[in-house]
């Protein structure tokens, strides 16, 4: 058993991560890791599919909530197949969750071999952060849901009590709002990334504080699909709290590395450098005169070659 185990020799990881495989190897790997991560999103789908009734129930929540206990949703279907087709549409994104492990793990055992030992560690750390960042803005966005629901029937012309909501258009809308600040909880993240690099320090980044703030909430105003104040307001105000919680971070991983102690590292980019010491400076000594050479000697001619040659 031991020398089958030897004669097996070194794993395909370590094969792609020294180079020794060749292109069309390389190509038969990423076949079989998109047909493992597409067999893994079916099995999902069929998953969500199970779970699509309870989910649907969990997004028409906020809408159905603003009405008295008793009444049924106003929900209307326009199209014949729009139910079925909300079905399938709840059912693929439970799915992409659901098989989240199997496809992120065969795009990352296809990536990891190209990679060095330190960037695996980093890009584990980074994705630990980024899945409960992109669950808390999408925890945000369902919670800022029904007020944002209230403000935009209540100021319209129909009033919450003679509205009826296009169903796929809801579920889309709501879709696209969870997308959206799961999304804009990555910011962070990013600049963060960023000083992890090199690329920033954390003096820098508390400097432009002001800047990122106007950003964030910029971007707030005109991503989310709402044009109430809450959840324009909650988003730009959570993303400058993780903006000013990065910045602490990479302020203590500059102190750990020992940035900003260089002898120009208290100045900033526009600032005039100090000079602190003044040295004299003498006279110089004086030049010699050139001498004449004693012996003379011959140069030797140079060699011609041909093309050949």
């Amino acid at each position: 058993m031991a020398g089958l185990l030897r004669r097996r020799g070194p794993s395909q990881f370590a094969r792609a991560a020294d180079g020794s495989m060749t292109l069309v190897e390389h190509l038969v790997e990423l076949r079989m890791r998109l047909f493992r991560a597409a067999l893994g999103i079916v099995v999902g789908f069929l998953v969500g599919y199970l779970l699509s009734k309870p989910a649907f129930d969990l997004i028409k929540k906020p809408f159905c909530d603003l009405f008295p206990a008793g009444e049924a949703c106003p929900f209307i279907q326009l199209g014949p197949t729009d139910s079925f087709l909300i079905r399938l549409k709840i059912a693929l994104w439970l799915g992409l969750v659901v098989s989240a492990p199997v496809w992120l793990y065969q795009l990352w055992a296809f990536v990891a071999p190209g990679l060095h030992r330190h960037e695996r560690k980093w890009a584990y750390v980074f994705v630990a952060i980024a899945t409960p960042l992109f669950a808390g803005g999408a925890v945000l966005a369902y919670l800022v849901l029904q007020k944002g629901l209230y403000f935009l029937l209540s100021s319209g012309v129909l009033g919450v009590d003679q509205t009826q909501l296009d169903v796929t258009r809801y579920v889309d809308f709501v879709t696209n709002l969870v997308l959206i600040f799961g999304v804009a909880f990555e910011f962070p993240l990013l600049a963060l990334m960023l000083n992890f690099t090199g690329v920033l320090s954390g003096r820098r980044m508390l400097r432009w504080w002001r800047a990122a703030v106007f950003v964030f909430f910029l971007f707030s105003a005109i991503m989310t699909p709402t044009p109430d104040p809450f959840g324009m307001t909650a988003l730009g105000l959570c993303l400058t709290a993780l903006y000013f919680g990065a910045v602490g971070l990479a302020i203590l991983n500059d102190r750990r590395r020992g940035r900003g102690k260089e002898i120009y590292g208290d100045l900033a980019d526009d600032e005039i450098s100090r000079i602190d010491e003044r040295d004299e400076i003498g006279a110089t000594e004086p030049v010699a005169e050139p001498a004449p050479l004693d012996e003379r000697h011959d140069v030797p001619a140079p060699r011609r070659y041909d093309d050949t040659t």
